[in-house]
């Protein structure tokens, strides 16, 4: 029979599964979204039990769509939304709590108290992370500090920690795993990215027991195996990385200096620094790409917390438009922003800013403002955090980008893709494939068991659909970058303490 490679992309507003051939194209895929939870202005979560059942059906239904066996899938991949931090008992499985999403500030509090006490550079050295409430690490501390008899519990050892990756390989495997991999370890705050191990000083200063967490493996090798009933048989669970990491494999960014960007709910820029940490000067995470056999490759990320998020919410809280796929052919319906800028702070701002106290903020409205010139400035405000990180990263990394891989949903959006092009200026390459994520979670888990022989194998595989060059002379477009700028001052500072 034929072999496959299924991967399990686990994202934050939908569980989606597909499957790959040889030649790293989609055979058959599901997708199902799950809701999100506000129990408090800047606190976002999910219940895990939803993140569980809808990749599971999806999983199952990408057979269906496919018109394969589960005999057929060589291996399962695993990519998931990153800081999202889950905690289950180690008896029955069940969460402890709802999942805090990587999105929410509730621990934002605790990130101030541990400035204030003068830790910061600890954190910086250590994981290349800054402390912010985006990690894995302070969200475990406010559970343990908050849910009545938790902590106790913890230390000894009836509660587990685990990214999405540690959740899903634990439920997969019938409690039989409790893995991450260093790109995910690499999120949580409590992880030295120099020696690939949990650090007791970082464990003592966030107050989180040993106990509770996951063992590091490699990236790509095989963890265990499912439990049969789960698919209708026992496959390998050969793959695991961070959603952003594994996109930045799928696009065989395997050489220094290459990058991609990924216009998903938030917008993330990765670029592949080799095997030695660089030690950001503007406030770029450095953190770890993945692990192969031994070897570590690093990068340094620019995270932009809203960009297509803000799509969905004109869709859904402002009703602007009925389905997230209309926002380009509404802006396009205007020559250009009409003076509109719109700053996505919905969560605070990320990176090169990392303003927890930011919010979302709109200017150079007029009477003649429409719909269709704020539908403009939230595709254009994807393409202007995008230039914020990637100057920040250019500076970090001595290099001068001249094109940039692109993946998500966004990617789509030719109308964004144009103007990012336009607005660095730098070439922007959109794959054949798009859902590179799940391919690169696919090709970690194929590469593992055989399935793929080497990265050369893979870089076969990769095809263009499009490339958008910078049109007219970069002078033209400069004016519209620095009045971004102005509207991004405006939103900064906006409340008077974290949330």
């Amino acid at each position: 029979m034929d072999q496959f490679v299924l991967a399990l992309d686990q994202g934050t507003t939908s569980s989606r599964a597909i499957i790959f051939g040889r030649d790293g194209r989609s055979v058959g895929s599901a997708q199902k979204e799950f809701p999100q939870l506000y129990p408090q202005p800047g606190h976002v979560e999910h219940d895990p039990e939803e993140i569980w059942t809808t990749q599971l059906k999806a999983a199952k239904e990408s057979l269906n769509s496919a018109r394969l066996t589960s005999n057929q899938i060589a291996a399962i991949g695993i990519t998931n939304q990153r800081e999202t931090t889950i905690l289950w008992d180690r008896t029955t499985g069940r969460p402890v709590s709802n999942a805090i999403v990587w999105q929410s500030r509730i621990s934002a509090d605790i990130c101030e108290r541990l400035k204030s006490d003068g830790v910061e550079p600890v954190f910086r050295k250590k994981t290349g992370l800054i402390l912010d409430a985006y990690f894995s690490g302070t969200k475990i501390k406010y559970l343990l500090d908050t849910v009545p008899g938790l902590r106790p519990r913890a230390e000894r050892g009836d509660v587990l920690f685990g990214t999405v990756d540690s959740f899903l390989l634990w439920r997969l495997s019938g409690g039989r795993i409790h893995v991450t991999d260093p790109s995910n370890a690499s999120r949580t705050l409590l992880f030295d990215i120099q020696t690939g191990q949990w650090d007791d000083e970082l464990l003592r200063l966030l107050d989180v027991p040993r106990a509770m967490l996951p063992e590091v493996r490699s990236s790509s090798e095989v963890y265990g195996e499912t439990q049969a009933d789960f698919l209708g048989t026992k496959i390998p669970l050969a793959g695991v990385a961070g959603d952003q990491q594994a996109a930045t494999f799928g696009q065989c960014c395997f050489d220094p200096g290459s990058a991609k960007n990924t216009y998903g709910t938030g917008c993330f820029l990765l670029m592949n620094t080799g095997t030695q940490p660089v030690k950001s000067q503007s406030r770029l995470l450095t953190t770890i790409a993945w692990q192969i056999g031994g070897v570590t490759t690093y990068a340094l990320e620019g995270s932009v917390f809203i960009a297509g998020a803000a799509v969905q919410w004109l869709r859904d809280g402002l009703g602007v438009i009925a389905n997230a796929s209309d926002i380009e052919a509404l802006a396009l319906s205007v020559s250009d922003n009409g003076g509109v800028y719109f700053v996505p702070a919905l969560t605070g701002l990320g990176a090169p800013y990392w303003d927890s106290n930011a919010r979302g903020t709109i200017v150079g409205l007029t009477r003649g403002s429409t719909k269709a010139h704020l539908a403009r400035a939230v595709i254009e405000a994807m393409a202007y955090q995008t230039r914020d990180v990637l100057e920040a990263m250019q500076t970090d990394a001595g290099v001068r980008l001249t094109e940039l891989n692109v993946d998500g949903g966004g990617s789509a959006n030719n109308l964004l893709l144009q103007w990012q092009a336009d607005i660095l200026p730098a070439r922007v390459r959109r794959p054949m494939v798009k859902e590179t994520t799940a391919l690169g979670a696919a090709y970690l888990a194929g590469l593992a068991v055989g399935y793929w022989s080497d990265q050369n194998d893979l870089r076969q595989n990769s095809q263009l659909d499009r490339e958008f060059s910078p049109s007219g002379d970069h002078t033209l477009w400069q004016p519209f970058y620095t009045e971004w700028k102005r509207a991004v001052d405006r939103s900064r500072n906006w409340i008077e303490r974290p949330v």
